[in-house]
């Protein structure tokens, strides 16, 4: 240990030489979770949301109604507007840099801060063009402006020379954007996938029915089920996606309840923006909601959601009033928002927001102002045809009466409890009809959009859904006050109602089965692997009894004519082409990125059927040495001290074969 705090023993070797000052755009290379939230795929696809939404910003803003994105053979991606352009002429402020150059090479700069430029937009800290120009190692802006032609190349956030003018453009305005991410952030397998783009690009077509999109990808990027060129122009807008979501699924009232409306004027006598919306409410299924702000995503809602709920709520609550129906007293946001189909686009000035990545609205005006816009539409949607509120409020009465029964049900015993004492259930648990423990199965899944298609793929009498969100905390490394106080962690040790450590009472495990599912990449597994170790630390007994699986969802389906295969890995996609395809000239091979890009049919079928699934059961070894070694290696890989991880990595790096390694 002497050698390790070496550097660090005397007070006197920390001086002013050691404070870094990073200039232009390194800050962004240092650190790009900071910007875009990390650098796994999600991230990566990022960078295209970033260039897209100035577009789309341009769009709204009533200065462009044509955009193209093409997905280049090379993996570079091209976004192209015909909007105003961006500016060319010299910076106020850097003489001799054009403003194109200015917002490229400097953070917290463009012309989304004052309002006067952009009534609202997606961009608000000046950051998105220049953190993608930070982190591409090739960058081609092309602005048309002023019947001009300009270009200037970047690399990884630096001018390659200075701004060319390239001769007249009378018939061409706009700014194209093209860029390759660079594999020093990304890594060099990381690339942009053509599925992913086209259904941003489809998505942000359907937020203003003022733009058309036009996609284009190159035959060496195709992915099945992704088109070579097409055109998206929506001008239903919310109503046409949702129209398009909700397929053939019977619904509860026929019609939806769809509309645009502008919201109240600010003390400066402008409009404040506007808002859109659609809403069903099928007769069967999960549901789900949808909410953007300025064509945004923001998937974890906020404060415009707030206005919706209680918008949709007060007035169902004053439709029952008006019907003489008196048992809608108690009638919640839930209620109204369980199993429905939701979909919501706010456009505001200076909005704010969580974080840089955007995922959820904080702007404390907005529940007003979307509330106060949707109300009125609401009450005459419901009064302007008797039959169809009543429709709504029956459906919706049925699940505040399912929900008020559950809430006196909290405190839940369950057969296999011997104690009298009850048990609560976390919120978000899914729980299973059957009540004691033989036969049920708790599917502990990554993630909202997982547990969704869970929820609709799982037999509702056996299998219990309990969705988690990102990585939960490394128990090994946390001390007991940070363990009791992590939510998700309390959440699953109450849904198993079995105690932990010295209190861990197997007859009152809730299920027979705990399985753990998540996503066949990287993430997942480091998502399995924190789940195992908490299982270990804190209900060894559970894993020594074989109730921990761990689910073996499908990398890739295969098909040809009317054959279909599921492969867990490269090596069963291999054997599958030599066998079951093996006459085949052309097979369709599409690979799955994770749960949530499953259809409930699909995960039913290879993930959750016991039937046709395939799990791996979690043991401990016999021996009580064998398990002493088990613990040791837990304590080196998932401990505090993280010198033991360097140690194993140092010792074992060169001996490990990716075909040999055996979880």
């Amino acid at each position: 240990m002497s050698d390790l705090f070496a550097a660090t023993q005397s007070s006197a070797d920390y001086d002013a030489s050691h404070i870094e000052v990073l200039e232009g755009l390194e800050p962004v290379r240092r650190r790009p979770g900071m910007y875009i939230g990390g650098t796994d795929e999600r991230a990566l696809h990022h960078l295209a949301a970033e260039v897209l939404d100035n577009a789309m910003d341009e769009a709204v803003a009533g200065h462009a109604n044509r955009i193209e994105v093409s997905l280049e053979a090379d993996g570079s991606l091209t976004i192209i507007d015909n909007g105003r352009g961006i500016p060319v002429d010299p910076h106020p402020r850097f003489p001799d840099k054009s403003a194109l150059e200015v917002i490229m090479t400097m953070l917290h700069s463009g012309g989304k801060f004052s309002g006067k430029a952009y009534a609202t937009s997606g961009g608000l800290h000046g950051v998105g063009i220049s953190v993608v120009n930070a982190l591409s190692d090739d960058t081609t802006i092309e602005v048309a402006r002023g019947r001009e032609l300009f270009r200037q190349r970047f690399a990884r956030g630096l001018a390659l020379g200075p701004l060319e003018k390239l001769g007249p453009a009378p018939n061409r305005r706009g700014t194209s954007v093209r860029f390759h991410p660079d594999a020093q952030i990304f890594g060099e397998d990381a690339a942009f996938r053509a599925s992913r783009l086209y259904k941003l690009a489809r998505s942000k077509a359907y937020l203003f029915g003022g733009v058309e999109i036009r996609w284009r990808c190159a035959a060496a990027r195709l992915e099945t089920g992704v088109p070579e060129a097409a055109v998206f122009t929506f001008p239903g807008g919310l109503a046409d996606h949702l129209r398009e979501r909700l397929d053939d699924r019977a619904l509860v009232v026929p019609e939806l309840f769809a509309g645009r409306a502008d919201l109240a004027a600010g003390a400066d006598g402008k409009l404040m923006g506007a808002v859109e919306w659609a809403c069903a409410w099928p007769q069967w299924g999960e549901g789900s909601a949808s909410f953007y702000c300025n064509t945004i995503p923001t998937p974890d809602g906020g404060t415009h959601e707030a206005g919706l709920r209680t918008a949709l709520t007060r007035g169902l609550r004053n439709f029952a009033a008006l019907s003489g129906n008196k048992k809608a007293g108690e009638l919640a946001g839930e209620d109204v928002f369980s199993g429905a189909e939701l979909m919501l686009s706010l456009f505001i000035r200076d909005p704010q927001f969580q974080s840089q990545t955007k995922d959820r609205l904080t702007s404390p005006e907005a529940t007003r102002l979307v509330e106060n816009a949707i109300k009125d539409h609401f009450d005459h949607w419901l009064t302007g045809n008797g039959e169809r509120g009543k429709a709504l409020l029956g459906f919706v009465l049925e699940r505040m009466e399912d929900r008020l029964r559950r809430r006196a049900e909290a405190m839940v015993k369950r057969k296999t409890a011997t104690s009298k004492s009850s048990l609560r259930l976390p919120g978000k648990l899914t729980d299973c009809a059957r009540g004691d423990a033989p036969g049920t199965e708790l599917f502990i899944v990554e993630g909202d959009s997982a547990g969704g298609s869970a929820k609709q793929a799982r037999n509702r009498n056996t299998q219990a859904i309990l969705p988690i969100r990102g990585k939960i905390l490394n128990v090994a490394s946390a001390n007991t006050a940070k363990i009791s106080a992590n939510s998700e962690i309390g959440d699953l040790i109450q849904a198993l109602g079995c105690g932990t450590r010295d209190k861990y009472r197997p007859e009152s495990l809730r299920y027979e089965r705990i399985i753990i599912m998540t996503d066949a990449d990287v993430d997942g597994a480091h998502i399995a692997t924190l789940l195992m170790t908490f299982f270990f630390r804190e209900m060894a007994g559970l894993v020594r009894d074989g109730r921990l699986y761990l689910a073996q969802p499908p990398l890739y389906r295969l098909a040809a004519g009317g054959t279909v295969a599921y492969a867990r890995d490269d090596a069963h996609r291999a054997e599958l082409m030599r066998t079951v395809f093996s006459n085949r000239t052309k097979v369709e091979v599409s690979r799955f990125k994770g749960l949530g890009e499953m259809n409930p049919q699909q995960l039913k079928e290879t993930t959750m059927d016991p039937a046709s699934r395939c799990l791996i059961r979690a043991r401990l070894p016999e021996n009580a040495e064998a398990r002493a070694d088990v613990a040791d290696l837990v304590e080196r890989l998932m401990g505090r001290n993280p010198e033991h991880r360097f140690q194993f990595i140092q010792s074992h790096a060169t001996s490990i074969e990716a075909d040999a390694l055996d979880a």
